[in-house]
């Protein structure tokens, strides 16, 4: 269960952001189910990228047993603005991609 909650929570922030920017792109007229699957799988390749990006340091093993215990290990800064931020993108992405092939 402890590594399959962060993948949860980078789904669940990553369709939020996707459909904020689905929102915002308009002119794009996506349907629902591009905006929730680019925003899910956006937002677990976004939070994967900034993880690797801000993590990779030496960590003390007693330190990391202890932050990865229950809910507070998924609920990190990288998990929740990389999925976001990743569905965002991604979304976003897609949008102008299927505007493009409207015209």
């Amino acid at each position: 269960m402890e590594t399959l909650l962060p993948i949860i929570v980078q789904v669940i922030t990553g369709i939020i952001g996707g459909q904020a920017v689905g929102v915002a792109l308009k002119n794009a007229a996506m349907g629902q189910l591009p905006k929730i699957l680019g925003g899910a799988i956006g937002g677990v390749g976004g939070a994967a990228i900034l993880g690797s990006l801000l993590g990779g340091g030496a960590v003390d093993p007693a330190a990391a047993a202890a932050a990865t215990s229950g809910l507070g290990s998924a609920l990190n800064l990288n998990n929740i603005v990389g999925g976001a931020g990743g569905g965002a993108i991604l979304t976003g992405i897609i949008g102008a991609v299927m505007g493009a092939m409207k015209k």
